[in-house]
């Protein structure tokens, strides 16, 4: 399963997590993912990536 997220390096030390399905950044509880430091992007695709697997596979569960 391809991960729906993933990092893109908008300046030095300034990253922002894009939703690979739609090209946009990631929005989460009303934030736009974007202007984060390497590891808190790091960790929050990650996060992020997990809990959409999750979600994909709980929907195919009940189809």
């Amino acid at each position: 399963m391809a991960d729906r997220y993933a990092l893109r390096k908008e300046l030095p030390q300034s990253w922002s997590i894009i939703d690979v399905f739609t090209g946009q950044p990631a929005v989460v509880r009303q934030r736009v993912m974007v202007g984060m430091s390497p590891r808190d992007a790091e960790d929050m695709v990650a996060q992020m990536n997990a809990r959409d697997v999750k979600r994909r596979e709980r929907a195919e569960r009940k189809t």
